[in-house]
C-alpha cells in the first residue's frame, strides 16, 4: 500500500474521534492497526471508518500501531492519546482487526523494522479474533509468516482500476455483483497458484492483479486484500502525482506508469504530454507545471458500494462468530513466540 496524503472519501467523518467514532450504539468493536506512512495516517483512518460506518452496523473503531513502524514527531503527536501499541491488546477487547500495509523499505519483509511486531500480531489475531483483514503489505507479511510464500516483485508498479470477477461463492461475497472495479496500488504480488496450493480460497480475481481478495480459515478467518477497496476516488491520482514528483526530484529512477483505466481522456492526454517533457528534460522545477488531476478522476461508485458490502458481510461473519465463540484464550505474546500452530 502506498497511498499519498489527502483527505478521505466524501461522506467520511471528520476524523474518527478519540479512540474511534461510533456509527450508532456499538455492537462490534473493530481495531484498526494503521501502519500507513505519516502523510497518509489521517486519510487512512477516514477511509476505513467511512466504509465501516457505511455498513449501517453499530461499530466502534479503536486505533492501534505496530511497534517499529517509523514515525516522525508530528505523527507521534497526532497519534498520542488516540493510538495504542498492539502489544497492549487484551483478550476480548476487540471483535476483529483491520491491519493496513505501508510503503516497503526493504527487499525482504523480515528486514523491515516492524517485522517482529507484525508477526506477534499475526499470532495474537489468530488466537483472539474470529476474523482479521490484512491489507496489501500486511497481507504479504501474514502469508509469508504463516505459509512461507514470498511476494514477487512486478516489473513495474501495478496501479489503477481493475475489474475483479467473483472466483468463489462465500459468505464474504454474498449479495454482491459478479464483477466490480477496485483500485490497486502495489509493487509486489502473491501469486494465486501458490495461495491455492497452500489452502487459501480466492474470492475475487482480476486479469492483471491475480488474487485480489482471498481468505484462509484457521482458528481465525484471515481475509487478505491485494487491492484497495477503501480508497477514495482521488487516491490513485494523488499517488501518481507523488510518484511523478519523486522522479523529477531524483528520488525515483523511472517515470511512473499512469494509473490504468483511471483518468478521463482529456486528463490522460495532458498527463502523456507532460510525461514526454519530463522524461526529455527532468527537473524539480518542472513539477510546478504538473497538470490538474481533473474534476472527477474516477467515479468512486464503481467500487464503493461493493466495498461497503464486503465489509458488511465481514461484520456479519464476526457478529455470528461472536454469538457462538468461547472467551479468548491468549494474551498478546511477545517476540519470543513466533510459530503459528499447523
Amino acid at each position: 500500500m502506498t497511498a499519498a496524503p489527502e483527505p478521505g472519501p466524501e461522506g467520511a467523518e471528520e476524523g474518527c474521534g478519540t479512540g474511534g467514532r461510533r456509527s450508532q450504539q456499538p455492537e462490534l468493536v473493530i481495531g484498526l492497526v494503521n501502519n500507513m506512512p505519516d502523510s497518509a495516517l489521517a486519510s487512512t483512518e477516514r477511509q476505513f471508518c467511512s466504509l465501516l460506518y457505511e455498513t449501517g452496523r453499530g461499530v466502534e473503531v479503536r486505533f492501534f500501531a505496530v511497534p517499529g513502524v517509523p514515525r516522525g514527531d508530528a505523527a507521534r503527536l497526532q497519534m498520542a492519546g488516540r493510538y495504542r501499541s498492539t502489544e497492549d491488546l487484551s483478550p476480548g477487547e476487540v471483535d476483529g482487526l483491520i491491519v493496513t500495509g505501508t510503503e516497503p523499505r526493504s527487499a525482504r519483509l523480515e528486514d523491515e523494522p516492524y517485522w517482529d511486531g507484525m508477526t506477534d500480531l499475526i499470532k495474537w489475531a489468530e488466537d483472539n479474533t474470529p476474523s482479521t483483514i490484512w491489507s496489501c503489505l500486511a497481507a504479504q507479511a501474514a502469508v509469508q509468516h504463516i505459509d512461507g510464500i514470498r511476494r514477487r516483485r512486478f516489473d513495474s508498479k501495478l496501479c489503477g482500476l481493475l475489474e475483479s470477477q467473483r472466483a468463489s461463492d462465500h459468505p464474504l461475497t454474498a449479495d454482491m455483483p459478479s464483477r466490480w472495479r477496485a483500485p490497486h496500488s502495489r509493487h509486489n504480488d502473491l501469486p494465486a497458484d501458490d495461495l491455492v496450493r497452500s489452502g487459501y480460497r480466492v474470492l475475487w480475481r482480476s486479469r492483471l492483479g491475480g488474487a485480489d481478495i482471498f481468505a484462509k480459515q484457521r482458528r481465525s478467518l484471515f481475509v487478505l486484500f491485494q487491492n484497495h477497496p477503501e480508497y477514495d476516488h482521488g487516491a490513485l491520482g494523488r499517488e501518481y502525482r507523488r510518484d511523478v514528483e519523486r522522479f523529477l526530484t531524483g528520488v525515483a529512477s523511472f517515470y511512473p506508469n499512469m494509473p490504468h483505466d483511471y483518468f478521463d481522456g482529456a486528463t490522460k492526454a495532458a498527463m502523456l504530454e507532460f510525461q514526454a517533457r519530463a522524461v526529455h528534460a527532468p527537473s524539480k522545477e518542472l513539477f510546478a507545471e504538473f497538470p490538474s488531476l481533473g474534476a472527477n478522476p474516477a467515479d468512486r461508485s464503481d467500487w464503493y458500494a461493493p466495498a461497503a458490502r464486503t465489509f458488511a458481510n465481514w461484520l456479519d461473519f464476526i457478529a455470528a462468530s461472536r454469538r457462538d465463540r468461547k472467551a479468548p484464550v491468549a494474551a498478546f505474546r511477545g517476540s519470543g513466540e513466533r510459530a503459528l500452530r499447523a
